[in-house]
């Protein structure tokens, strides 16, 4: 049974007592349940005697099996019946005896901080998206490079043209991995390559062959070439003009749905402002919920904050290792030390812990909650963006999916009161 022994700021400690008879018990459940794992010459699986077990992988072969369960059910119970508890992260638990006569074990247990919400009064200002003709133009330029024409030219390359090579690059005579291609297509003025190698190709000629001399910049990601002199022996093979075309409402109406070039424009406009007042919007949310945060007190233990450090620096490793990129060398890359790395993350762990525990708060004391009706109508606009019925997209839900559409939902209405709030 656990008792408690005595409560500092925001941590508990608990005693577990098992009586010997109960103790025997764990362990006798525990052979049960884990002998059919060994192999001991003379018997079938799952048939060994436990005695003939533990000569052969020693007498405590079962005694954790039995300590883990027995410490698992017992602190799920004291949890059950003490719902006032609320623990931030799994006990520690240190073994006092373990013998014959039963178990005593003390359980170090961190508890959720508590949250002090200052006045939920904001006077958030959100501004206005506005579109200039620049961004307008800008667009408009893009449209117009994508529609460009392109004729191959006996004269030499000018910026601007487009060149077809083949290139090896060495370093100290050595070829090395990822500098050699065929048939490239190269921009040059488009900064491709690295610094001084597209400026050596103007005024090249189609058969032209051209020893392209550079150095690699000092903290280049492959470590192997960092700051080193390089030489790329070149062969063009095609050079290209570039023409674009005039800007009309002929070109507009035959490469576009639009008729005009106003007409263009105007969905130009609408569409960059539509992206300007989402972001806006987005940014006015998230200033919310800063003011927030920065109003209230919240004395965070520093384990907690280190054990969310831990998932989010496992989380940012498992990202980079989809890449094929090692912490380290992402670290060189960006001039970071892990020292940095460390206290960047932890800063994090902690921001994000603070608003998590501060938003919960609030959904707490302000008593906001999903209604049935809500998550279905959720559930709804699912169904209808994949053609499917709520009936079919419930059938297929995980519970994460299920949990996810349900902070989606809370995390609406919450943002929803906050704005409410605001002056």
């Amino acid at each position: 049974m656990i008792t408690r022994e005595k409560s500092e700021k925001g941590i508990l400690k608990l005693n577990l007592k098992v009586s010997g008879e109960n103790w025997k018990k764990a362990v006798d459940e525990a052979y049960e349940k884990n002998k059919g794992r060994y192999n001991i010459q003379g018997f079938r699986k799952g048939k060994a005697p436990r005695k003939v077990i533990e000569q052969n992988y020693g007498d405590t072969v079962f005694l954790d099996a039995a300590f883990e369960a027995i410490v698992s059910k017992e602190y799920g119970d004291f949890l059950d019946n003490n719902l006032d508890v609320e623990p931030a992260d799994y006990p520690k638990v240190s073994i006092n005896s373990m013998t014959d006569d039963g178990l005593d074990v003390s359980l170090t247990v961190s508890l959720m901080p508590e949250v002090e919400l200052g006045p939920i009064q904001f006077n958030v200002k959100k501004d206005k998206a506005v579109v200039s003709e620049d961004e307008i133009n800008v667009e408009i330029g893009h449209f117009i490079d994508s529609q460009a024409r392109f004729s191959e030219s006996v004269e030499p390359a000018e910026k601007g043209d487009f060149l077809t090579i083949d290139f090896e690059g060495s370093v100290d005579g050595n070829v090395f991995e990822g500098g050699t291609a065929k048939d490239y297509r190269l921009e040059l003025g488009s900064h491709t390559f690295i610094e001084g190698f597209e400026d050596q190709l103007i005024g090249t000629k189609v058969g032209d062959e051209k020893v392209v001399k550079v150095k690699f910049p000092e903290g280049y990601p492959a470590e192997n070439l960092s700051g080193k002199p390089a030489e790329f022996k070149v062969i063009v093979h095609k050079v290209e003009k570039k023409s674009l075309p005039e800007l009309n409402d002929k070109l507009i109406s035959f490469s576009t749905e639009f008729s005009t070039v106003e007409d263009y424009k105007k969905s130009i406009k609408e569409k960059i402002l539509k992206t300007k007042e989402e972001k806006i919007e987005r940014d006015f949310e998230n200033t919310l919920i800063e003011e927030l945060v920065k109003k209230a007190k919240v004395d965070l233990p520093k384990d907690m904050i280190e054990h969310e450090k831990k998932h989010i620096i496992e989380d940012f490793k498992n990202r980079l290792m989809y890449q094929n990129i090692k912490l380290e060398d992402y670290l060189s890359y960006i001039n970071k030390t892990m020292e940095d790395f460390d206290k960047d993350k932890y800063s994090e762990a902690e921001k994000a812990l603070k608003t998590r525990l501060v938003l919960q708060k609030l959904v707490k004391d302000e008593n906001i909650q999903i209604s049935h009706e809500e998550f279905h109508e959720k559930l709804h606009e699912i169904a209808s963006m994949q053609n499917k019925t709520c009936e079919e997209i419930e059938k297929t839900l995980s519970e994460y999916e299920i949990s996810y559409i349900q902070n989606d939902i809370l995390m609406n209405k919450l943002i929803a009161f906050l704005k409410q709030k605001n002056n």
